[in-house]
């Protein structure tokens, strides 16, 4: 089973590099797919997230926002690989 992990950023962000990168790493271990959406590109995402990113949602249950941990995130991936 593929989980699909959306990761809201915007550009020149050291965060939001971060957390790419940390899913990248956690994506050699898990079968997922990760759809990076930059909240520039939507007037309402801008509103919503604008101090909060980056947003890690993990099929739709939002994990966390800015410093996100690497437990956190494979936590709620395997809550959905068990479900």
């Amino acid at each position: 089973m593929t989980v699909n992990i959306t990761l809201y950023t915007k550009e020149k962000c050291g965060l939001c590099t971060e957390a790419k990168e940390l899913l990248e790493e956690i994506s050699k271990e898990y079968n997922i797919q990760i759809n990076e959406i930059d909240i520039y590109s939507d007037d309402e995402l801008l509103e919503e997230y604008q101090l909060m990113i980056p947003v890690i949602d993990v099929e739709r249950e939002r994990v966390g926002f800015g410093k996100i941990s690497k437990l956190d995130i494979i936590s709620v991936i395997n809550g959905h690989l068990n479900y």
